[in-house]
């Protein structure tokens, strides 16, 4: 049973294969076309045919729902669009008249770490349970806590990536929710595969996905 947060985004398969949905998620960037105004968008996550969004326009930001349209994204007058997933293009049309503004993805913080957090899991393949908790991300450089086999170790790990080695063990994840720890026992070596806990103190809805 996978729990999912609030901040996790359901798009569909299909339409991933058709429309990359997932290359509008992210903080984007830019200025109007013409006045040079600053002007953002944010795309938290996609459900479906909902998107939570923050636009920044005028030094204000708007925080809503758009309606996600095959590779678009409409929020009130806006629809925004990416090709490539690098650049971001905003149209605005009012009753006035339309304006454009070209955004590029912003990157993430160093410290925005998919690997952030607690993880924990079980593998039914060799009965092995172990977590690793990630405190802290400083570069090439990350505070962990990890149990395997009952015990726990507390140290600095490496960084590489999205993988993060300390001593024995090492964690890797593709999404930021998923992933698969691998530790070594003498010769031997085992794999869990692991999910990250929600945050203690999330206030987000909790959904459970079978």
């Amino acid at each position: 049973m996978a729990i999912v947060t609030s901040s996790t985004s359901q798009i569909s398969p299909a339409n991933e294969r058709v429309y990359h949905q997932s290359s509008l998620l992210g903080d984007w960037k830019g200025a109007w076309t013409g006045n040079n105004q600053a002007v953002g968008f944010k795309v938290v996550n996609i459900r479906g045919a909902r998107a939570q969004i923050e636009y920044t326009h005028n030094g204000h930001t708007e925080r809503g729902f758009g309606e996600v349209n095959g590779a678009t994204i409409t929020y009130g007058n806006v629809t925004v669009g990416t090709k490539d997933g690098k650049n971001l293009v905003l149209l605005f049309s009012s009753g006035v008249g339309k304006q454009s503004a070209a955004l590029q993805k912003q990157a993430p913080p160093a410290s925005d770490s998919r690997l952030m957090g607690s993880w924990g899991g079980y593998s039914g393949d060799n009965g092995k349970s172990a977590s690793f908790r990630v405190l802290s991300v400083n570069g090439k450089e990350a505070q962990v806590s990890v149990t395997t086999d009952g015990v726990t170790r507390q140290g600095t790990g490496i960084v590489y990536n999205n993988v993060i080695m300390f001593g024995q063990t090492q964690i890797s994840t593709k999404d930021g929710q998923n992933g698969t720890i691998i530790y070594q026992v003498g010769s031997k070596s085992f794999t869990v595969p692991v999910t990250k806990y929600p945050p203690a103190d999330s206030s987000s809805s909790v959904d459970r996905t079978a």
